[in-house]
């Protein structure tokens, strides 16, 4: 069985153009890594208090819905910032390793404290605030370019990727 990447999403539910946007790059690696995503529903909000308590919340669900054995990579600010030709590299290990990946991005309050920890990477997309939403398919569209670049397709328009 070859080797598929989860995200796992705490959201609200994205416009359709998110959608699409998402749905567009997942076909795209279907053939190479098959990508899935789930949406899981925000803990309730009222008050400052109440937000410790949703995204511990947020962050049980998370972890009820990580596939057994997956590779966690978090998405948070404070990870690691790696450009599209490290990420391919990255890309090309988690293939030798052979576990399936699940990439957890967090609520509007950030991932629960118990999520990170778990994580065996914390990968940071940069110094952007960007909304979640977007964040997913910007993720889809970086494992495309990274599966590209490591079959020597001419998406990336750059040098072939030596793994």
């Amino acid at each position: 069985m070859a080797m598929r990447a989860h995200i796992l999403t705490v959201a609200e539910r994205a416009p359709a153009w998110v959608k699409a946007g998402f749905d567009e790059y997942a076909q795209r690696l279907a053939y190479k890594l098959p990508l899935s995503l789930a949406e899981l529903p925000l803990g309730p909000r009222n008050g400052k208090s109440a937000v410790s308590r949703a995204v511990t919340d947020e962050g049980q669900r998370m972890f009820a819905a990580i596939p057994k054995h997956s590779r966690l990579i978090a998405l948070d600010g404070n990870g690691e910032q790696w450009s599209s030709e490290m990420l391919a590299k990255q890309l090309s290990h988690w293939m030798m390793d052979g576990r399936d990946l699940c990439f957890l991005i967090g609520g509007p309050d950030g991932l629960a404290p118990q999520c990170l920890l778990a994580a065996q990477q914390k990968w940071s997309l940069g110094t952007l605030t960007l909304p979640h939403a977007l964040v997913r398919i910007v993720l889809a569209e970086q494992l495309y370019r990274a599966v590209s670049m490591l079959d020597n397709h001419p998406y990336h328009r750059a040098a072939p990727c030596k793994n």
